[in-house]
């Protein structure tokens, strides 16, 4: 199976192997930036770590907010916990919290976003960003070439006001590689990486471009937003989705018969947040870490029904 595969590269390329591990006294805060299945699924794969490890797990959710992501590591630090597994908010205004959790000898390890001070964090996991906007582009080239004779309009969905560079690495990536396809429009970028919000900007994009083909959508809320505008539209086979992250409800669109959603660039969330808090526990235990590890993204086409099929079934197994 192909993502079994990459999960055993990506766990090889931690420079360890999971196994048994007694680390009861330990404890690990682990922190998302926002309650979607991606980070729903990480949070699964930090829980099935430190029960693997015996270690206490201590979950969070910034909800995006600067503000509340500092009160959760004041806490924290003032639980005195062994590590602190993060994806933070902001590359800049996460640093003065995550600088006093160092000092106070706490282990940083951060996954999916960092900060723009490398001595802080022993660990950054994450995939490749441009890798995942490659990756769904190419899906994106071969159906402008083959079903669309050659040339789309096409509009993006982003997270630029969340995270500038990350945003822009998969949405860059995904243009690059879908032009290779033929010509394309871009009639329209906009912010949108939350579900319930993605629904509405997307409809309101699809009502101002009638001619619109495609919807790129850089995250997992982004594409299931845009799904849902293209349903509520009634635009079945004519605007056709392609986004990013590999949860269950983005594979069960790909199997769905009414053909708007292509194709999406899975990160393995389970895999990150697994190995995230592997990770944590080997620096808390005084053993080496590798500073940057890149967990493997895996693409998922609708004309794969095999392959999405295979991956719905491992994402099922985790449950």
């Amino acid at each position: 199976m192909k993502f079994t595969r990459l999960l055993a590269s990506a766990t090889i390329a931690l420079g360890f192997v999971a196994g048994p591990a007694s680390a009861d006294d330990l404890t690990v805060a682990g922190i998302v930036f926002q309650q979607d299945q991606f980070f729903r699924t990480i949070q699964m794969g930090m829980q099935a770590a430190a029960e693997e490890a015996g270690a206490t797990l201590l979950e969070g959710n910034s909800d995006s907010q600067p503000d509340k992501e500092i009160s959760l590591i004041d806490t924290y630090i003032a639980r005195g916990v062994d590590a602190i597994v993060i994806s933070p908010v902001s590359g800049v205004a996460s640093i003065p919290p995550l600088a006093r959790a160092k000092e106070r000898g706490i282990h940083v390890v951060t996954y999916n976003s960092t900060i723009e001070d490398d001595s802080i964090p022993v660990s950054y996991l994450n995939s490749q960003q441009r890798d995942l906007g490659n990756t769904t582009g190419d899906m994106a080239a071969a159906f402008i070439r083959d079903q669309l004779g050659g040339e789309a309009n096409v509009a993006t969905l982003g997270f630029q006001a969340l995270l500038p560079e990350i945003s822009a690495d998969r949405v860059d990536g995904f243009v690059e590689k879908a032009e290779e396809g033929g010509t394309l429009n871009i009639v329209a970028q906009q912010d949108a990486w939350l579900a319930e919000d993605a629904v509405q900007v997307a409809g309101d994009i699809i009502t101002a471009n009638p001619d619109l083909n495609i919807i790129y959508a850089a995250n997992e809320g982004g594409t299931v937003g845009a799904v849902q505008a293209v349903r509520n539209a009634g635009k079945q086979g004519e605007i056709f989705v392609f986004g990013v992250d590999g949860t269950e409800q983005l594979v069960g669109f790909l199997l769905d018969e009414d053909n708007v959603l292509q194709g999406v660039t899975a990160q393995q969330p389970f895999v990150m947040g697994q190995m995230a808090v592997q990770s944590a526990i080997a620096a808390a235990r005084g053993e080496e870490v590798e500073q940057t590890v890149i967990v493997p993204v895996l693409g998922l086409s609708r004309t794969d029904q095999a392959g999405v099929e295979e991956f719905q079934d491992y994402l099922r197994s985790l449950n």
